[in-house]
């Protein structure tokens, strides 16, 4: 009895400070606490605006727990959707790299999906880097320090099978309308894509054709009104791009396969699919 008027209490005091599900926040909080110091410090933490993840010290991201560390960009559920758009097109000991990884559970989670990868992740921030080590190394992957392909070993020019690559494309006028967790507790060059927010975008897509093996995959977030413009600076790179939508989950991802290098002759593809699952 004493646990359930706990958690009720905390559930309230969460939800009095706007946190949507409070009831299930609770309970992982209280799971999550040592001893209740440590709980009383959580609920706090919490009440302050401190992400969830951060906190308890992990995401729950396709089915499984990556670890997140305070200041590393959390991972969110509508990137399950670019996860399973990526496994569709991948077979088991493909060559993956997960540019912009943050914690890293993109890659992670694809790793999982197909079974096996040869698996590279890479992000300029250095917590990013060292959070993402523990979700990538047990699986038998790298982590990369350094600025998008800067950062990989040369030796993966022209092998990498899938590209995976969630860079930020909120542009930068509307990081103060984000919430405050994303905004105050993660970095800001996770969450600023430049004025239009695709400044990020375009780098990736100009350099992903020296990287990608022939029949290679680019796969990339974007926002919904955003995917016209991010399939179009695929088609000026010299890629097929194809949008593909769940809206349920609020995510849009386009995919690439590289084409001729004339970019009159490139095609841009916009199939939206919708309620996938």
């Amino acid at each position: 009895m004493a646990n359930v008027t706990r958690r009720a209490s905390i559930a309230a005091a969460l939800r009095a400070a706007g946190c949507v599900f409070a009831e299930d926040e609770a309970r992982l909080l209280i799971d999550a606490a040592r001893h209740p110091d440590e709980l009383h410090r959580m609920v706090d933490q919490r009440l302050s605006g401190l992400p969830l993840e951060h906190i308890v010290g992990w995401a729950d991201f396709c089915g499984k727990r990556m670890t997140v560390s305070p200041g590393v960009f959390v991972p969110r559920r509508r990137t399950e959707f670019l996860v399973r758009k990526a496994a569709t097109i991948a077979k088991p000991g493909v060559v993956v790299v997960d540019l912009c990884c943050g914690s890293g559970a993109i890659g992670a989670a694809l790793h999982d999906l197909l079974g096996s990868c040869e698996l590279h992740a890479a992000d300029i921030d250095a917590a990013a880097v060292r959070c993402a080590r523990y979700n990538v190394e047990p699986r038998g992957g790298r982590v990369h320090h350094g600025d998008l392909f800067e950062a990989l070993p040369k030796t993966l020019r022209g092998t990498v099978d899938v590209l995976l690559a969630n860079a930020p494309y909120v542009p930068t006028e509307l990081i103060g309308m984000m919430p405050p967790e994303a905004r105050l507790h993660e970095p800001r060059a996770a969450l600023d894509g430049g004025a239009d927010g695709l400044a990020v975008q375009r780098r990736v897509a100009l350099g992903a054709a020296q990287w990608l093996a022939p029949g290679g995959f680019l796969v990339m977030e974007t926002s919904g009104q955003q995917a016209l413009a991010t399939a179009g600076i695929l088609g000026e790179a010299g890629f097929i791009a194809e949008v593909a939508c769940d809206e349920r989950a609020d995510a849009t991802v386009v995919m690439g396969t590289h084409g001729p290098t004339d970019s009159s002759a490139s095609v841009t593809q916009i199939a939206p699919l919708t309620g996938l699952s």
